[in-house]
């Protein structure tokens, strides 16, 4: 049994926002002093859906993560780079999870979330140079802003170099707005347990991500 006096009435909060259709509490000195606590614990977060809505952490933490199917089984090794799900497919998946309500904000984000495909380029008109791999991540979350639609980060696993065996990579995560987090490895292998370990992780502030090797932009 908790000793905190307030983890009652806390619980009570939690319960409350997940069963208003906006995420809404009253504005009442010991609700307000109760979002004050589970601010400070990470318990909630401003809705990226309804504005001045909350959105809890338990709740997120039912919602999948996106990322292409195959991309474990590409950074390991195991499947060639034309066989990678593209960004586009990713993003379909994420918006079809949604509710009908929230597709048409989550199809507004798409031209920012989904990387324009880039072209093969030739050098010396001969050779043809591979450009790096992007391929899309969509976690639920939040950062000094909120997310896109159902209260998701997104951004991506990305080749730093032309060569997926032994090139830099990153992983990065952006909030709506400009709130950002990146990290760079230096191997593919590295680039496939930090992808686990965020995925694990999830759902989290973008600040939470230091305590795993990111930066804050």
């Amino acid at each position: 049994m908790s000793h905190d006096p307030h983890a009652q009435f806390d619980q009570a909060v939690l319960d409350k926002i997940e069963l208003s259709s906006v995420g809404a509490i009253p504005h009442t000195p010991a609700y307000q002093d109760a979002l004050i606590r589970l601010r400070a614990s990470h318990q909630v977060y401003a809705s990226a859906d309804h504005k001045g809505g909350l959105v809890t952490v338990r709740s997120l933490a039912a919602q999948p993560p996106f990322y292409a199917h195959n991309l474990e089984a590409y950074l390991d090794g195991k499947v060639d780079e034309a066989q990678l799900e593209t960004d586009s497919s990713i993003f379909n998946r994420y918006e079809r999870s949604l509710p009908p309500a929230l597709r048409e904000k989550a199809a507004a984000s798409r031209s920012v979330v989904v990387a324009r495909r880039l072209h093969h380029r030739t050098k010396q008109g001969v050779e043809v140079v591979r450009d790096p791999i992007h391929s899309l991540l969509l976690v639920p979350g939040s950062g000094p802003h909120p997310g896109i639609a159902g209260n998701y980060l997104y951004g991506s696993v990305q080749e730093l170099t032309g060569d997926g065996h032994v090139g830099h990579w990153s992983i990065h995560l952006h909030d709506a707005d400009d709130g950002a987090a990146t990290c760079e490895v230096s191997s593919r292998a590295e680039a496939l347990n930090k992808l686990q370990e965020v995925v694990a992780s999830a759902p989290f502030l973008l600040s939470e991500l230091t305590e795993l090797g990111f930066r804050l932009n």
